[in-house]
Formats: structure tokens, C-alpha cells, sequence
């Protein structure tokens, strides 16, 4: 008779748990205890994790809003140093000098809002990330 399979096959040994050889008895409660260890540990952690992740979320928050405020503040204040008042607005008067109308350069102004936009951005890019520290009294609520 011919071989169709001739490579041997991967025999598994059998794996008793309860009833089996007395010896293996103290290797399954030594697993059972390191399980139960773990499953406290990672429980342990996630409670912890529950109870910073507000507090973080909220110091991650006002950290970013003042983060964006400063640096809009620096960049509007930035591009406004390079045009004056007259490039913006042209003003219009009478006969016996009376302002009778004032007219906005709205491409000078769109350039601006365009130029600000794109600064902020770039500042924003550039600064990469920032580290924020807990302090030990905020878990307690001191």
C-alpha cells in the first residue's frame, strides 16, 4: 500500500485540569492566584485611568484655548505692525471739510484676515506639542 501523507503528524499532549496527577494541582492554583493578581492590577489601573481622564481632559482643554488665544493676540498684532490705517480706510470729505463717507479697501483687509489666518496656523504647527503636568491635590480635590 502506497503512503498518500507521509509527513508525521504533531501529536498534542493532553492537558488535565481538575482530577488529573496531584503534582500538577499546585502549577493550576499557581496560575489561578497569578490570573487573579493580574485581573486586580489591570482593574486597579483602569479605575485610575476613569478617575484622571476628566481632570486631564479639562486641563488639556484650557491649556489649548490659551494656547490659541496667545498666539492669535501675537500674530494679529504681527501683521496689523506692517499696514496703517490709511491702506484700510479712505476717508471722504465735503467742501467745508466734514467727513461725509468712509470707504473700506476690502482687498486690504481680506490680505490681512488671509495673512493672520495662515500666521496663526504657522505659529500653531510650529510649536508642536505641549506638556501638561497633574498636580498631586487635583486626585484629591484640594
Amino acid at each position: 500500500m502506497y503512503k498518500i501523507y507521509s509527513r508525521p503528524r504533531i501529536k498534542i499532549p493532553k492537558i488535565v485540569i481538575n482530577g488529573g496527577n496531584k503534582l500538577r494541582q499546585p502549577k493550576t492554583k499557581k496560575i489561578v492566584k497569578i490570573f487573579i493578581v493580574i485581573v486586580i492590577a489591570f482593574s486597579t489601573a483602569k479605575l485610575i485611568l476613569d478617575a484622571i481622564s476628566p481632570i486631564f481632559d479639562t486641563l488639556c482643554e484650557n491649556r489649548a484655548e490659551s494656547i490659541a488665544t496667545i498666539v492669535s493676540n501675537e500674530q494679529a498684532t504681527n501683521v496689523m505692525r506692517e499696514h496703517s490705517y490709511d491702506e484700510l480706510f479712505t476717508i471722504e470729505k465735503d467742501s467745508s471739510n466734514n467727513i461725509t463717507m468712509i470707504k473700506s479697501n476690502v482687498i486690504s483687509i481680506n490680505e490681512i484676515i488671509s495673512d493672520v489666518a495662515i500666521k496663526i496656523q504657522q505659529e500653531l504647527d510650529s510649536r508642536g506639542r505641549e506638556n501638561i503636568e497633574i498636580a498631586l491635590r487635583k486626585f484629591y480635590g484640594i
